[in-house]
Parts: structure tokens; sequence; C-alpha cells
């Protein structure tokens, strides 16, 4: 489903309070009219004590040269997934923005499950594998996908529409050590703690390689709407005491902006 990229030279990152930038990222912005947001029985369910919560992003870039009725067909495809009933939440659609050296993607599917055969099940299920055949491989050009575990959960499982998503996906230098890993991590998880815009932050190690293009850590802040994501990043400060934390442990970044949509008849 993905296709291997070989990495350019590492990059100097640039940090911001809530992702990992370069100094010059190439920035997209995708406005799709319609939005998309389809309802299972299980995403209105929430935990009120930290607990543990499977993440799973994929990142699509689509043809430029894609029918809109073909990217209608995907999302709409790609949303329906939670009549499988095996997500706590999942949503699909254009990304807000992307920040990244290396790659450029164009729309974003995140879902959570309370365990890692729930994500199997999903994964392998005929229902998923045909709308992955039929209407995501023919018009996207490039596909990966990250999975974590995000300890300490707490609050509903799925974000309210309006909300706003940072996911940043890091790649670290082959010779970093598992110290040097576990500070770039707690780093991550210091994140909301020094802000309370953040209103949910997970982050945590991939666990399916195989998807990645080598990135190997992941997080993903919850805000409660761009604004807020917004002025939590103008925060200089909180850039600076983070940059030289984990800059010499990084070999790239991915960052993508998300907005969880609103509900729509489709």
């Amino acid at each position: 489903m993905t296709q291997c990229l070989r990495l350019r030279p590492p990059l100097t990152p640039h940090l911001s309070p809530f992702s990992l930038t370069f100094q010059s990222p190439k920035t997209t912005a995708f406005a799709f009219r319609k939005p998309y947001s389809f309802v299972s029985p299980r995403m209105s369910s929430s935990s009120s004590s930290p607990q543990q919560v499977i993440e799973h992003v994929v990142l699509f870039k689509v043809k430029p040269e894609t029918e809109p009725s073909k990217l209608n067909s995907m999302l709409t495809g790609l949303n329906g997934l939670t009549s499988l009933n095996l997500a706590l939440h999942l949503t699909a659609g254009p990304v807000l923005r992307t920040g990244s050296s290396l790659f450029s993607f164009t729309h974003m599917l995140h879902s959570r499950y309370s365990s890692k055969d729930d994500l199997a099940a999903y994964s392998a299920h005929p229902d998923h594998l045909h709308v992955v055949r039929e209407t995501v491989l023919p018009i996207c050009e490039d596909i990966m996908a990250v999975d974590w575990v995000g300890e300490g959960f707490s609050g509903s499982f799925a974000p309210p529409p309006g909300s706003a998503l940072k996911v940043s996906f890091l790649k670290l230098k082959e010779s970093v050590v598992d110290g040097a890993k576990d500070e770039v991590l707690s780093v991550i998880r210091g994140i909301k703690d020094g802000s309370p815009a953040v209103q949910q932050l997970t982050c945590g190690e991939n666990f399916s390689p195989a998807r990645a293009k080598g990135f190997s850590i992941a997080s993903l802040a919850v805000f409660k709407g761009v604004t807020e994501m917004e002025a939590a990043e103008s925060n200089k400060e909180l850039v600076e005491s983070r940059k030289e934390k984990v800059r010499n442990h990084l070999d790239g970044v991915i960052v993508v902006d998300y907005l969880v949509p609103g509900s729509a008849s489709l």
C-alpha cells in the first residue's frame, strides 16, 4: 500500500512548541468544500481516568489530476468504515497544512482503537481492503501510516468537530541510543504540561515500521480549534527551550495540521 522513498540527506530541524518543523518547510493548504464526519456507535465513548489508546494515522498524497468525484468516493469510503464498529473514533479529510522538506501530503485519516487486536481486525477486514483497493490506491501517489500506543490517555476518544489536530512524525538518527530516544519522548510529553491549550496529547514509538518510511516516533496534540493551536505555537520561548534538547537526535520530521470536520449529509 505504501511506496518506499529514499530520504534526502539530513536537514537541520526547527522546533515549534507542539511540533518539529524544518527551517523552510513546504506548506500546502487544501480546501475541500464538503465536510466529512461519520459517527459510529463507539465514537461517543470517553475515558475519565488515564488508560491507553491505540493511535492510527494514515497520510495520503492524492494525485493532483484526480477528479473530484473520485476524491469524494475515497473520503466517503474511508469515513464509512466506522460502520465496522471497531474504531473508537475515525475521521478522514483534507489536511489543513503540511510542513516537511521531504513529503507533501494532502489528506489524513485518524482513528483510535482500544487494542492492537482491534486495529489489526480493522486493517484486515474485507470492507477496509475493498475501500483501499477500489478508491484509495487508484488516486494516491504516496501513502504512509504510523501506529503507536498512547499511554495515560483520558478524555473523549472522539475530538469534537472543529478541533485542530497536530500530528508529528520523527525520524531518529541511526546513531541515537535508547537514552536519547527516551529524552525525545520526555520532551514531547512535557508539552501538555507547558500549555493549557493542549486538550489531549499522546506520543509513542511506532509499532508498524513497514509502512512508516523510517519514522519511529509519533505524537498527536488536540486543540479546541485552529486559533488555539496557532496561539500556542507563537510562544517563542517554549520553542527555544525544547529545540536544544532534541535537535541533534533527529534525521527528519513530518508535521500535519488537520481540522476535524463537522457532520454533513452525503
